[in-house]
């Protein structure tokens, strides 16, 4: 009995040794052994990054850590407010994604630990990692305006998370009497999308022309200029002329906070009692990122932008609309490019292996009524630790035609189907 209990201790000696020096061993090293990948974030960012991990290494362990089982895109869903496309449109599952390797595992991330390489999930498991990816999104800044908190949301929805919020906005349009006014709060940037609210403005017109034509939308706006403001207000005065109003920062727009019991919007230069409230606060980086300590001062996460590695943490990637990214928008568009440049920087790490990357483009169209669109697209290069916009601002242009409107609002499908298709399959 001694020596057979010798000889064990001796074995797990040598296994904890062997144990060692596989953590010690250089990231290619451990490629050999199945080199582990956490992505937390089942959105357009971290979804895509999952399946270009996998199809890019199919001897990568992928795990796609995600809290719920549909995802409801943002992209589209302000048709769903206006009464043009159904919500079961905008929702997607994650079968295809786990059908092509990726482990994908329905639970909160609760906590990371970055020295130890492990994710604590909501049932106290963990996943332990070589390389970690965030891509958690926003989250909405609830303590940046006075009386608006999760509850107030209820009366004033955000929905600018897809899903729930959405539905309870287009209900409250529907029901609204004609001759109401339904007034939108914009924050200032850095924010998801800064063309969507204009948009939400827009398609929300369009069905109060069609349905409550005594009707008016209201833009408070912190902002005093937004990404391509001639183009919308173009289109407000052909489509919808008297009927969208917009205070900008200067002249007394930005929302300071609100009085639920009254339904009251507090500006700095006076109040608002609109029939029905849409308040879009100020964001930060999804919640995972401040526990991880992945987010600095500002809320958002410090990046290196040619690896999108966090500059606070080791070996943790971010990317999507969680990062400080510069001239790059918080667009799905971008964080789908993200998300698939990310992977091919990781896998050429993990494995030695070199290959191109993917350029970072974005482009995003912004739908005012069925038949009219206009798009934004860029493409981007890392500068300084941000993103510059090196080929872009390629617009619309403000002369053109409807036919040209027209097929724009027809690309607009093409372009979710594409950007869908790449996150989900």
């Amino acid at each position: 009995m001694t020596v057979t209990r010798q000889r064990t201790r001796r074995e797990l000696g040598g296994l904890i040794a062997a144990s060692a020096a596989l953590l010690a061993a250089p990231a290619v090293l451990r490629a050999q052994a199945a080199a582990r990948v956490v992505v937390i974030g089942g959105g357009f960012g971290g979804a895509s990054c999952a399946r270009a991990l996998r199809q890019a290494d199919a001897k990568l362990d992928v795990t796609l850590v995600e809290t719920n089982k549909t995802f409801t895109s943002c992209p589209l869903s302000n048709e769903v407010i206006a009464g043009l496309r159904d919500i079961t449109a905008q929702q997607f599952g994650y079968d295809k994604v786990a059908a092509e390797g990726v482990r994908v595992v329905l639970q909160a991330a609760t906590a990371i630990d970055a020295a130890a390489h492990k994710v604590t999930l909501a049932d106290g498991a963990t996943l332990a990692y070589d390389r970690l990816v965030l891509a958690p999104g926003i989250d909405l800044d609830f303590t940046a305006l006075q009386g608006y908190d999760e509850a107030a949301s209820t009366v004033m929805p955000h929905a600018y998370k897809a899903g729930e919020q959405t539905l309870l906005l287009r209900t409250q349009v529907e029901t609204m009497p004609d001759g109401g006014t339904v007034a939108i709060a914009v924050p200032a940037n850095p924010s998801r999308c800064p063309p969507a609210p204009y948009e939400r403005a827009s398609l929300i017109a369009h069905y109060l022309k069609a349905h409550k034509p005594k009707s008016k939308v209201l833009i408070l706006d912190a902002k005093d200029s937004f990404s391509q403001q001639k183009l919308f207000e173009q289109a407000w005065q052909q489509l919808y002329p008297g009927m969208i109003e917009r205070i900008p920062l200067s002249q007394g727009g930005r929302v300071t906070g609100v009085e639920i019991a009254t339904r009251t919007v507090v500006t700095e230069f006076g109040n608002y009692n609109p029939d029905v409230t849409n308040i879009i606060p100020p964001q930060k980086a999804g919640r995972i990122a401040a526990l991880a300590g992945a987010a600095d001062r500002t809320g958002w996460c410090p990046i290196d932008a040619a690896t999108f590695a966090s500059k606070l943490l080791p070996d943790v990637h971010v990317i999507g609309d969680a990062c400080l990214g510069g001239g790059i928008p918080k667009s799905a568009g971008a964080a789908r490019a993200q998300g698939q440049t990310c992977a091919a920087v990781i896998v050429r790490d993990l494995t030695g292996r070199q290959s191109d990357t993917p350029p970072l483009t974005g482009i995003c169209y912004s739908l005012v009524a069925p038949n009219y669109a206009f798009s934004l697209a860029g493409v981007y290069q890392p500068k300084a630790d941000l993103f510059a916009e090196v080929e872009g601002g390629k617009t619309s242009p403000i002369d053109a035609p409807q036919a040209t409107r027209a097929a724009e609002a027809e690309a607009t499908t093409a372009w979710f189907k594409a950007l869908t298709h790449d996150a989900f399959g």
